[in-house]
């Protein structure tokens, strides 16, 4: 059996507590972008730990999830705000609002139509906006689902969790969508990533589980340690094991494809851990509520 990982985590301050870090990607910059959901600013961290940030108008707007857009710009939902945002690396930043009132965007990631494809969690939509803001809307056939994250699959649709209705749904280009209900009452996805397997991994925030799901909609279920944990986020790495984030238990949680599954206390006491990515270094880095970026190199 292979031996279980050692790692090492690194935080870094970048803000103070009330600012909210929350997610968390890599930039064509070669650094770290995330999100300050509380105080509205899009932050930016070097591998060295160099911290500088952008201020967005108006602050209440709350940033949410970011991806880096196939334009080499980050892109980024305002869940109050209702908006789509594009900010530079240097710093620019544009707005798109959303023809669907209070639509409440929240995840976000490039499709392979290289536009950004986003979930509307107050409006039971999924969007689709190009990289010059023609946005396009997508009902879902529920209502009340929530729907949160979204990551292009390797079916090239998009696969979304449905927070509220306990199911992941997959939406093509043409906007056709499946929905897949999960076997475990009150799961409440909603983290998505796609594993190097084929599948989509996802989070359980209410069973404490990761859960896994084929093209074809066959859902395996791997129970936490901790049911209590709350995973929040889960990102793949490039050895093709998925990192999550557990929310309410202070650790960073690594499933392998066969389902072994590791877990890693933060060295901070309850540091809120969200987002989570990996950086252009190999580690994985991950956004924690108190004010910090977290880096966890393997070793």
């Amino acid at each position: 059996m292979p031996s279980r990982p050692s790692v090492a985590i690194e935080e870094f301050s970048v803000s103070d507590r009330e600012a909210g870090p929350y997610a968390i990607t890599a930039g064509p910059d070669g650094a770290l972008w995330f999100t300050m959901v509380h105080h509205g600013r899009i932050g930016r961290i070097t591998l060295a730990g160099e911290v500088t940030s952008h201020q967005l108008e108006p602050a209440s707007s709350g940033p949410s999830i970011i991806t880096a857009g196939p334009d080499d710009a980050l892109w980024f939902t305002e869940f109050r705000g209702h908006r789509i945002a594009r900010i530079t690396t240097s710093g620019d930043i544009t707005s798109f609002p959303l023809p669907t009132p209070d639509a409440g965007p929240f995840g976000i990631t490039v499709g392979p139509d290289e536009a950004l494809w986003f979930t509307e969690a107050n409006a039971d939509r999924i969007g689709r906006i190009t990289p010059d803001g023609r946005v396009t809307e997508f009902p879902l056939p529920l209502s009340g689902a929530f729907p949160s994250a979204i990551a292009v699959g390797a079916d090239d649709r998009l696969w979304f969790t449905m927070n509220q209705a306990n199911a992941i749904g997959a939406i093509g280009r043409d906007g056709d969508v499946t929905v897949h209900p999960l076997p475990t009452p009150a799961g409440a996805p909603v983290g998505i990533t796609a594993g190097a397997d084929g599948a989509m991994w996802f989070v359980e925030i209410g069973a404490g589980q990761v859960g896994r799901i084929t093209p074809d909609g066959k859902v395996d279920e791997f129970p936490l340690p901790d049911r209590a944990s709350r995973p929040h986020a889960i990102a793949t790495d490039a050895d093709g094991n998925c990192w999550f984030t557990e929310w309410g238990a202070n650790r960073i949680g690594r499933i392998t494809p066969d389902g072994r599954i590791d877990e890693h206390d933060l060295p901070t006491p309850a540091s809120e851990p969200h987002g989570i990515t990996q950086g252009p270094d190999g580690a994985m880095w991950t956004a924690l509520e108190i004010g910090t970026i977290a880096r966890l190199t393997t070793t």
